[in-house]
């Protein structure tokens, strides 16, 4: 296949086939535009003869893409589910936010919620029956608890895996918090954070995401065949707004507002999330339960098949 180059403000409408879990055959892609004129990259499936005439709409992390998902995606089918999936603004196949387009950035955590609401006129648009339910992972999970404790969105069940209500990753978040602030008063919001650069790829050695290599390896394959997918390190106002929105999160009364039945898997020991934040938000929900996967870092969607088995094994329980 050959890739063009594509420009910061463009969105790409197809999907790269690569790796050892390629995304599934017969995607409908498009493009879609929210309130504010942001251009998301979307796929849907639709499941062959076994059909549960229910939909599942993936919420990814930060600095994926829709590719990273293609086993997933093929299990949900294989599952009998329709299966809806997309690329937050500023990374994978959608609109770039600036002209830098390697940076990690977004004006607004919010701004993610003009996203979701785009992606479900989509889901409407295509006629994707209800029931709907969310499988969301990481930064993709905080954005759910956030659009939730508004209220405004309605889902049967969601389903988080590692959600971004804390950072582990950081010794002291709300030094780093502090920070982020003063930079992003200085007029520094476009910049990277402090250490950040353009590599947008891991070593597997001692790596926090899966210790699976195969797994590990698809983000390194697909970005072989379609380097512009990639996004990098984040910038100071990815981090700022993020961090506010993990405060917001870490409020009891934010998870008071939520009546959606939601299931959390998370590692205890994962090194990028903190698990502990997740027990103390699932303990202020009226309908939530963590489940934690001994041993499982923070990719568990890539996780060996024995961590993986026991996810989907809650995940099939937990939608009936």
């Amino acid at each position: 296949m050959i890739q063009k180059t594509r420009l910061p403000q463009e969105a790409r409408a197809d999907l790269v086939r690569a790796g050892p879990f390629p995304v599934p055959q017969g995607a409908e892609v498009g493009v879609t535009h929210t309130v504010d004129g942001a251009a998301l990259r979307y796929a849907c499936w639709r499941a062959d003869a076994t059909r549960r005439e229910a939909l599942v709409l993936i919420l990814q992390g930060r600095t994926e893409f829709i590719e990273r998902y293609g086993e997933t995606i093929g299990l949900l089918l294989q599952r009998g589910f329709d299966v809806l999936a997309f690329d937050w603004r500023g990374q994978g196949g959608s609109q770039r936010l600036l002209p830098h387009s390697q940076k990690g950035h977004v004006a607004s955590f919010d701004d993610y919620g003009q996203d979701l609401e785009a992606i479900l006129s989509v889901a409407d648009q295509h006629g994707f029956s209800k029931p709907r339910y969310v499988l969301a992972h990481s930064m993709g999970g905080a954005i759910l608890l956030n659009e939730l404790s508004k209220g405004y969105l309605k889902i049967e069940r969601g389903i988080l895996s590692a959600p971004m209500i804390g950072l582990s990753m950081i010794r002291a978040p709300r030094v780093a918090h502090l920070f982020a602030n003063i930079f992003f008063a200085l007029g520094l919001s476009a910049a990277y954070v402090p250490g950040g650069n353009d590599n947008p790829l891991m070593d597997f050695e001692n790596n926090p995401l899966t210790p699976d290599p195969l797994r590990f390896g698809i983000s390194r394959t697909i970005l072989s065949e379609a380097p512009d997918l990639a996004i990098a390190s984040p910038t100071i106002g990815w981090v700022k707004t993020s961090f506010d929105a993990m405060v917001r999160l870490q409020d009891s009364e934010t998870a008071q507002k939520i009546s959606t039945s939601l299931l959390f898997i998370a590692g205890p020991q994962d090194r990028i999330t903190d698990t502990k934040a997740t027990e103390r938000f699932v303990s202020y929900l009226r309908n939530g339960r963590l489940i934690e996967l001994e041993g499982a870092e923070h990719e568990i969607l890539l996780e060996r098949d024995a961590l993986r088995k026991q996810f989907w094994q809650a995940l099939d329980e937990f939608i009936g």
